[in-house]
């Protein structure tokens, strides 16, 4: 793709970005349910909208390869959703500076896949044996994410938290959305700074499953980037849309698992072996489905005896 393309690409980004916060939200304290839902929706719509354009432009192969690269991409997003619900609970960051906090981390997140993206094509291109090890992490980390299951993750043991508590002068409280304050010339971060450090580090973190995982589906840094950047872009209204419903899904980890596990195998099937995108869709579309129905069909017990009590 021409450098211009990607200037052109990235600032209507930016723009879409700043018309979600500046314009869209402006002035709300929370993003209400039902307004979160209409985002999501917008942000989908709009990912539909681009596979279109990519089918028209580069043919029904390359829409296919996005087609699946974005549902791959965020079905692994909604999974950072548990993450980011379980940081703002532990650091009790107030509901009006959250969405402050995603915003951010979403223009964090968009730099940092990007530089992990074109170094992992360059990685692979130069280096093809290196999609085998990438193969064997994904299925490594299918294997744990197993066995984790539905667990909490406990936020206090996260390096950039220490690192912050020891190192960085920080507030007592929350300083109304604000990252640095300056009292007796002395400039000082908030704990909503160090939130979205946390956040931050978490991403790169996701990013060393997402990045791997859709260099198997396809090795074009055009599709590979514009899926990813897609599937955050409605992380935000996401969040605020299944925040409240994140407890129903307690089988997408084992789905999202058995999914990594799946794209590793595939990336190290011989090339006679090769299984096309359209198989690879279904497959991931199939698991994810079946885990969110399972969710709801087959509530936790401690979910069932409360809707007991209050019947």
């Amino acid at each position: 793709m021409p450098i211009g393309f990607w200037i052109a690409f990235n600032a209507a980004i930016l723009l879409l970005l700043v018309f979600d916060l500046a314009v869209l939200n402006r002035g709300q304290r929370v993003i209400a349910f039902k307004r979160a839902l209409l985002m999501s929706a917008f942000w989908i719509g709009l990912a539909v909208a681009f596979a279109v354009f990519v089918h028209q432009w580069m043919g029904p192969a390359k829409a296919l390869e996005f087609v699946t690269g974005y549902l791959l991409e965020e079905a692994l997003s909604v999974d950072n959703l548990f993450v980011f619900i379980l940081l703002f609970a532990y650091f009790k960051v107030p509901p009006e500076q959250e969405k402050t906090v995603l915003f951010w981390g979403i223009i964090g997140a968009l730099i940092m896949r990007g530089i992990f993206i074109f170094a992992g094509i360059t990685l692979v291109n130069r280096f093809h044996w290196i999609l085998y090890a990438f193969g064997i992490f994904l299925i490594y980390t299918g294997i744990q994410l197993m066995r984790e299951g539905d667990e909490k993750k406990d936020p206090s043991r996260n390096v950039v938290l220490k690192f912050c508590r020891k190192f960085l002068p920080l507030t007592e409280s929350y300083e109304e959305g604000n990252f640095f304050v300056r009292r007796a010339g002395r400039l000082l971060f908030t704990p909503l700074f160090v939130v979205l450090m946390v956040v931050e580090t978490t991403d790169i973190m996701f990013a060393t499953d997402s990045i791997p995982a859709i260099l198997a589906i396809t090795r074009d840094s055009f599709i590979v980037y514009t899926s990813n950047v897609f599937a955050i872009l409605g992380l935000r209204s996401l969040y605020f849309a299944l925040a409240g419903m994140m407890k129903l899904f307690h089988y997408l980890n084992y789905g999202l698992s058995v999914v990594l596990i799946f794209i590793g195998i595939k990336m190290l099937l011989p090339e006679r072996y090769h299984v096309p995108t359209w198989a690879a869709l279904a497959v991931i579309a199939a698991v994810l489905a079946v885990s969110v129905l399972a969710s709801v069909l087959f509530p936790r017990k401690d979910e069932s005896n409360l809707e007991e009590r209050q019947a």
